[in-house]
């Protein structure tokens, strides 16, 4: 599929396809999401798709985490109308940070880190990212957006379940972010 193309038949998760392909096997949840970056109505759509549950909620503020849930971060912010933080990895930052440690999905130690001048006791937050492996990104983001006393509304990733990953994650998913909307596809990539 041509990356800039738009189906005329536009079904739900369409732009899924334009993830493919997963380059690091089926044991990962790696997708490459730039193609669907670059077409407009793709992640238009996307967005869309991942606000849905959320109509209801009040959102003060979108925070995407390093790198990819930047971009998507962004357009949820955008298209909310909402401004949108970075949760960034420690040490990218000239201001100050708080930050926290998590392990990734090679058990690797890592830290993320936030401004301390934006987040307050009160407002409402929604994490974005582009997907969840093992979750423990996920969790160092929530337990900052708390720690500064704001209140995470909610979480939204993209995954597509045919991978070995989401056996895994799919449960944990469940049991650790009640909260969060994983947009489940079916595809075959």
């Amino acid at each position: 599929m041509d990356a800039l193309a738009v189906p005329t038949d536009r079904g739900k998760g369409w732009y899924i396809s334009l993830m493919a392909p997963n380059t690091r096997g089926p044991t990962f949840a790696w997708l490459d999401p730039s193609r669907l970056y670059c077409n407009s109505q793709a992640l238009s759509d996307c967005v869309k798709d991942l606000l849905y549950p959320f109509q209801k909620e009040a959102i003060d503020l979108v925070m995407g985490i390093d790198a990819m849930g930047f971009i998507l971060g962004s357009a949820v912010a955008t298209t909310l109308g909402k401004g949108f933080l970075a949760i960034c990895k420690a040490g990218h930052l000239c201001i100050q940070t708080q930050s926290q440690e998590y392990s990734d999905y090679s058990d690797r130690e890592k830290m993320v880190a936030v401004r301390l001048d934006v987040l307050r006791p009160g407002l409402q937050v929604l994490i974005v990212d582009q997907w969840i492996e093992t979750g423990g990104t996920m969790k160092a983001a929530i337990k900052l957006v708390e720690r500064q006393g704001a209140t995470v509304v909610g979480q939204c990733v993209i995954t597509v379940p045919d991978n070995v990953s989401h056996c895994r994650m799919s449960s944990h998913v469940q049991s650790s972010f009640p909260r969060c909307l994983v947009l489940w596809w079916w595809v075959v990539l």
